[in-house]
């Protein structure tokens, strides 16, 4: 049985059996370890442990800060196998797809050790003679990371990486759900050696710990990435210390078929999109509008792919297609979700049932004649559901598609470069993809608008989030 600790100052910490809870593989609903509940008086010596350190850590030069992710990158690599197979119990998440996240993880550091000597400040014209007005880049602080379960261990380099290259301090909070790779990530910082209380993993419930990482008075920047209203219990707290704030949160994206599009490739894509970890990722398709000139053909071969979709425990079948939901919490809300769209009209193609066996497993689901209204077509539903619904012209796509809360993802099937360009200036979301699956790219910058979340991750823009500009206005004789 793994004991999962925290991780603070360089240390280790343990405790008492009374302060733990049960962590189970989802395929299984076996214990496979036990995790802290969490310890306020652990996360207020990491906020002020990273508090002390910051300063000395920020006046490394960058290159310096960069070999550290470097070494922590090569470590994940060497590590690799451990992690991968330690993802696929806690998360229930595919061989191909943990494989994919723990090589993207070491990748992610190695891309963001390169802003090191990138990143600058500037120098501005001023309006007096003999006077420079310079422009620095400075670190915040001490940052706070808030992480889900979906992909654990990616997202701790997502918020640490940019952290700590430009000079922040950080603590991380995991998922109680999957908090076993975070452990691992913790014996690698360990092992690099990075000085003490630059990095540290507090674990616990959000509704214990969240709130003091949000409205400490040490804390300058909190980073979440979880549902919309955790992100509005996170923005309330910090906004009692005017604490800075990164919120991404929850998507609904819309996945549009134009009747020019190819549609064994849209196809294809799509259900790429819907069923990767699941269904649960905000940046899966979670509706598909389809022109109905081209729907009948469009959902038959839709339907028929999708059948072909098997889903098993992946601890035991590498070649999985599609593994658990993360809970019967989860796996119970799916369901919930689907007979409502039922019995509000929706007419269920294949799926739609929980199948009778261990684990939270969940069929792919096709639910034809759907409305924009319904709860399935404007709540997330972080499960493999697909609702369906017909079009008769692009403008009316656009409209439907807009017609959300959300807005953090949505793409386009069409061989028309017009309309493609049409749909990116007129969808209201942050990211779009034309004739492509759903999956960001570390250089680009995954940020949502409405609903959908505050700021953004990746890229330039995303390391800027980390960053503060301080004016110097110097003045000299003649």
């Amino acid at each position: 049985m793994k004991i999962v600790s925290d991780y603070v100052f360089g240390k280790f910490i343990e405790y008492d059996e009374s302060q733990y809870e049960d962590v189970l593989n989802p395929s299984t609903e076996e214990v496979i370890a036990k995790v802290p509940k969490g310890n306020l008086e652990t996360l207020e010596e990491a906020i002020n442990v990273a508090y002390n350190v910051q300063s000395a850590w920020e006046e490394l030069p960058p290159i310096e800060r960069g070999m550290y992710l470097k070494k922590i990158a090569n470590k994940i690599r060497n590590r690799a196998s451990e992690i991968i197979d330690t993802i696929i119990k806690e998360g229930g998440k595919i061989y191909d797809l943990a494989k994919t996240e723990v090589y993207f993880t070491a990748d992610y550091l190695d891309y963001m050790a390169e802003w090191a000597r990138r990143y600058e400040g500037e120098i501005v014209n001023s309006d007096r003679p003999n006077e420079h007005i310079l422009m620095y880049k400075k670190a915040l602080g001490v940052t706070t990371g808030i992480l889900p379960w979906n992909f654990p261990f990616f997202l701790i380099a997502r918020k640490a990486a940019p952290a700590l290259i430009t000079g922040n301090t950080i603590v991380i909070k995991p998922s109680v759900e999957t908090p076993m790779n975070a452990q691992i990530f913790a014996e690698i910082v360990d092992e690099v050696k990075l000085p003490k209380g630059v990095l540290n993993i507090v674990n616990g419930s959000g509704s214990k710990l969240g709130s003091v990482m949000a409205n400490h008075e040490k804390v300058s920047l909190v980073s979440l990435t979880g549902s919309e209203t955790a992100g509005q219990k996170v923005m309330l707290e910090a906004s009692k210390t005017l604490t800075n704030i990164n919120l991404e949160l929850g998507g609904k994206a819309p996945a549009i078929v134009m009747k020019d599009a190819n549609i064994n490739e849209a196809v294809k894509n799509i259900i790429d999109s819907r069923i990767i970890n699941t269904g649960q990722v905000c940046n899966c398709v979670e509706r598909i509008y389809v022109d109905e000139v081209i729907k009948e053909n469009f959902v038959d071969i839709l339907v028929k792919e999708i059948k072909k979709i098997q889903y098993s425990n992946p601890c035991d079948d590498k070649k999985s297609m599609m593994g658990p939901l993360i809970s019967k919490r989860s796996q119970k809300s799916v369901q919930e979700k689907v007979e409502r769209a039922i019995s509000e009209g929706a007419t269920l193609l294949c799926g739609g049932e929980i199948p009778n066996k261990k684990g939270y497993f969940y069929p792919p689901t096709v639910l034809d004649n759907c409305r924009n209204d319904m709860e399935i077509v404007q709540e997330e539903t972080f499960g493999p559901v697909l609702p369906i619904i017909s079009f008769n012209n692009f403008e009316e796509a656009i409209y439907l598609a807009n017609d959300s809360k959300y807005g953090l993802t949505s793409s386009i099937y069409t061989n028309d470069l017009n309309i493609a360009l049409k749909a990116i200036r007129k969808l209201d979301f942050g990211e779009t993809y034309i004739n492509r699956e759903n999956f960001e790219a570390m250089q680009g910058f995954h940020a949502g608008v409405k609903h959908s979340g505050i700021g953004g991750a990746d890229g330039k823009h995303g390391l800027d989030e980390y960053l503060r500009t301080h004016v110097a206005y110097v003045q000299i004789k003649n």
